[in-house]
């Protein structure tokens, strides 16, 4: 099939961008997504051009590196699929492709597709963590936690920190991430310790990081890779109340 690409190039933070048209023939349908870029990139080098920088790790859809907005989706046009998941087959031949990164001011662009995601990694840092005993393991059942409780606690933790939902919210709002973040392990008997030290610190730290704030319209859930629930802002919500009712 044949492909028309148009893809964000920019030098570095600090030079204007713009998109750079590209063709692609012959290529196969059931490569993937990113594939389709390496070839891209075979064939710059090739022309002793630059390749295209873009994220990407483990390419299973885990990781969370490998996001960008394909013709103004974030991901693309498949729902709860990282763009790595996803294939050239759902593109029609001589298509027009339009290739940019997640736009958020709390994203800055370091090269082409690439962008800093720092910001997810310092609220991380500021309260997204439990005290635990170093050492041999305490034996598995010494902490009961019933089924449910720790049903809920996994979905919320599946989240795997791609910014879809900053790059979809109209607001660039990190609410979805930071929320999915607060209450796995405020669900857990082992996040109990640092309950109210971790919501405020969280939430403060995104506040920080020029995030916009949540407006409810759920886009978020929708371009989600793992479908991570607006519940969870809910929850957050309550946390974030119940810490502050707790401090005074």
């Amino acid at each position: 099939m044949k492909l028309h690409l148009k893809i964000w190039r920019q030098k570095d933070k600090n030079t204007q961008g713009k998109l750079v048209d590209y063709l692609l023939e012959d290529v196969n349908p059931h490569m993937s997504f990113l594939e389709m870029l390496d070839t891209l990139n075979e064939k710059l080098v090739l022309s002793d051009e630059t390749p295209v920088e873009f994220d990407h790790d483990c390419r299973e859809g885990i990781c969370g590196q490998c996001g960008v907005m394909i013709n103004g989706l974030a991901h693309g046009p498949l729902k709860n699929t990282t763009t790595c998941q996803l294939h050239l087959r759902e593109f029609k031949d001589g298509e027009t492709i339009v290739i940019e990164p997640f736009r958020s001011k709390a994203f800055p662009v370091k090269k082409d597709l690439k962008v800093d995601r720092g910001a997810f990694d310092r609220i991380i840092a500021s309260g997204g963590f439990v005290s635990v005993n170093t050492g041999q393991a305490p034996e598995a059942n010494s902490i009961p936690v019933n089924h449910q409780t720790a049903e809920s606690a996994f979905d919320s933790a599946a989240c795997i920190g791609c910014g879809a939902c900053v790059a979809t919210c109209k607001n660039g709002s990190a609410a979805l991430f930071t929320s999915a973040k607060i209450s796995h392990m405020a669900k857990l008997p082992q996040g109990k310790e640092e309950r109210e030290h971790r919501v405020l610190n969280m939430i403060q730290q995104m506040d920080r990081e020029d995030f916009g704030h949540c407006s409810n319209t759920e886009a978020c859930e929708v371009e989600c890779p793992q479908s991570i629930s607006v519940l969870n802002i809910a929850q957050m919500n309550y946390e974030y109340n119940r810490a502050k009712v707790l401090k005074k």
